[in-house]
C-alpha cells in the first residue's frame, strides 16, 4: 500500500475563477477586475458612491468598425449629478485600465448600492476618563480586570 501524497490547499480564486468569469461575462464584462478593482480604477471618491452593473456592447454590423461599449453604473441618488459631470474622467480611467478604447459612454442607474457600507470603529474612551474610573476601582485586585472595567466604565459614561 502506498502512502498518500501531501494535501495542498488550493486558492479559492483558482477554484472559483472560471465560475466568476462566466458570471461577469453574462453582464458584459470581459474582465472581472473592472468590478473587483473599481475603487482603484475610478478613485475612492467616485467608487464610494457608484459601482459597475454591466457593459452593454452594441451588435456588430458587417463591414463596420467595432463600436465601444456603454458602461452602466449604479449610482446613489444624490451623487448621480456629480458622477455625470465626472463621466469623461471615469471613461478615461476605465479605458486606461483596460488598455484600449473599450468604453465610449456611461449610463447611470440611480439605486442604492448593493454592498454594505463599512462600519467605522468608534474611537476608544478618553484616557483621562479611564483614569478617573480606575481610581474608583481600588478594591479590584487583578490589574487586567481593573483596566478592563475602567475602560468599560469610561465608555458607558461617554454615551
Amino acid at each position: 500500500m502506498s502512502k498518500p501524497g501531501p494535501i495542498t490547499a488550493k486558492p479559492l480564486s483558482g477554484l472559483l475563477g472560471a465560475t466568476l468569469s462566466e458570471a461577469f461575462a453574462k453582464q458584459g464584462f470581459a474582465a472581472r477586475e473592472l468590478v473587483t478593482r473599481w475603487s482603484e480604477i475610478a478613485g475612492p471618491q467616485i467608487a464610494a458612491h457608484s459601482e459597475p452593473l454591466k457593459m452593454q456592447w452594441p451588435r456588430p454590423v458587417d463591414g463596420q468598425p467595432v463600436e465601444p461599449a456603454t458602461l452602466v453604473l449604479r449610482v446613489e441618488g444624490p451623487m448621480a449629478l456629480e458622477i455625470q459631470h465626472s463621466s469623461d474622467l471615469i471613461l478615461e480611467r476605465v479605458n486606461r485600465f483596460l488598455g484600449w478604447n473599450a468604453v465610449g459612454r456611461i449610463a447611470l442607474r440611480q439605486a442604492p448600492l448593493s454592498r454594505r457600507p463599512r462600519k467605522t470603529v468608534p474611537p476608544g474612551p478618553d484616557p483621562a476618563a479611564v483614569a478617573r474610573v480606575a481610581a474608583t476601582l481600588d478594591q479590584v485586585a487583578d490589574q487586567e480586570l481593573r483596566d478592563a472595567l475602567a475602560r468599560l466604565g469610561a465608555t458607558i459614561k461617554r454615551k
